[in-house]
């Protein structure tokens, strides 16, 4: 079975809304589903392991959003991980990088979008 996967329509900070849902917490979109809330050993840090097992995701793409100014640092070990899977991976605040994720599913690829909704 094909699943199509979720828009964001509507981010502003500290809220997304997905699939008519509203979400408060951090979050990771997959193409099978959602994970929220989404906890990271350290909140303004992302290492690789904050991901699980979503890390080995189907997926073609990954966009990371900072936080609505940015604030949430990645780890090297997070962009390069992907890129050894011929992954591309996208890093930006959460305002452009809800705009790249949806681009990015009108296309039809298949995307690991991991979230920060504050800061």
């Amino acid at each position: 079975m094909f699943h199509v996967q979720h828009l964001i329509e509507e981010y502003k900070f500290g809220k997304m809304v997905i699939g008519g849902k509203a979400h408060t917490s951090d979050l990771i979109i997959t193409p099978s589903g959602i994970l929220s809330p989404w906890w990271r050993r350290e909140g303004h840090l992302l290492e690789l392991r904050d991901l699980g097992e979503l890390k080995d995701s189907d997926v073609e793409h990954v966009v990371i959003g900072t936080g609505y100014s940015g604030m949430m640092e990645v780890l090297g070990e997070v962009t390069d991980y992907f890129k050894a899977r011929g992954v591309k991976v996208y890093v930006a605040d959460t305002r452009k990088a809800v705009e790249l994720y949806n681009a990015l599913v009108k296309e039809g690829r298949r995307v690991l979008g991991a979230f920060h909704l504050t800061c």
